[in-house]
């Protein structure tokens, strides 16, 4: 089943308001955060908090992940417990570089019979991680590892990196396309990562819009103001599904059935575009199904 992942917005799990309000913002999803936003002396509350605010229920339609700490921190043992036994849809993982991470990960959740249900999603982070890309997409033919996808991180491979970031990341491109070639091979998804100036909007909206050409399915956020123009931006136009609708249409005549390319509108159209119709129908079908 698609499901829109247009827009993920984190929430600090320390901020009991922040995750209240969580619960009526229109994003596709809320990543409940237990690691950059979350002090070390309040990872414990964060963590109680969370489990107590997902048991409450209230999400509605909208994705809920959270966010642990990384491997190399002292919590997330107690993060990934926690989280088998709240039951989100996802579990967030940072700074994941190899597939014994993602090992590690999975062998936690099946000592405490997590139900499989829950997905786990990667944040490629690392300088290792990019490098490795396939290797870690390809983990995903292991069930056990549960993984649904990636999440780009760039303002952690610019830190360890040194690449700067610069308005149109034209430096991270090649990284980015690599990734995302990663995903499509294995089939997984795969999220942009946040836009730090969200005071920028023009800013914003450009690099929403370079990230959904160039193949992300939708974008991480970090503030609420963000969310109406990355869901405009990630929603296919309505012209754009009125195609595909007489695209798919075409090939549903009788005449056409056996053929794997046909004349529409003055162009050839291909089997290949009627794949395409066919996810660009399946997603704006999902984004009306979830606003309703």
């Amino acid at each position: 089943m698609i499901r829109p992942r247009r827009s993920l917005l984190f929430m600090p799990g320390s901020n009991a308001r922040a995750l209240e309000k969580a619960r009526n913002l229109p994003a596709d999803g809320i990543i409940l955060d237990l690691e950059d936003s979350v002090a070390p002396d309040a990872k414990a509350v964060a963590r109680d908090q969370i489990a107590q605010a997902i048991a409450a229920g209230g999400f509605g339609k909208r994705e809920v992940l959270i966010r642990i700490n990384a491997l190399d921190s002292p919590w997330w043992v107690d993060d990934v417990t926690m989280a088998g036994k709240a039951k989100p849809d996802g579990i967030l993982v940072p700074k994941i570089s190899s597939v014994e991470d993602l090992s590690a990960i999975a062998d936690r959740l099946g000592d405490i019979g997590a139900a499989m249900s829950i997905r786990v999603w990667a944040m490629i982070e690392t300088a290792r991680a990019v490098l490795h890309a396939e290797e870690l997409a390809a983990a995903s033919r292991d069930s056990e590892t549960r993984l649904a996808g990636f999440v780009f991180g760039p303002n952690d491979i610019s830190r360890e990196t040194r690449i700067r970031m610069q308005p149109g990341r034209a430096a991270m491109l090649p990284m980015i396309t690599h990734c995302i070639l990663a995903t499509r091979l294995h089939g997984l998804e795969i999220l942009d990562g946040p836009y730090s100036d969200f005071s920028n909007v023009d800013g914003f909206a450009q690099e929403c819009a370079q990230g959904r050409d160039l193949g992300f399915d939708g974008k991480t956020l970090i503030h609420p103001g963000q969310i109406e123009a990355c869901n405009a931006i990630f929603t296919p136009p309505a012209e754009e599904v009125a195609q595909a609708r007489k695209i798919i249409a075409a090939f549903e005549r009788p005449e056409n059935a056996s053929r794997g390319a046909i004349q529409l509108d003055g162009r050839m159209v291909e089997r290949l575009h009627a794949d395409m119709a066919k996810r660009t129908i399946a997603i704006a079908d999902a984004i009306a199904a979830n606003a309703n």
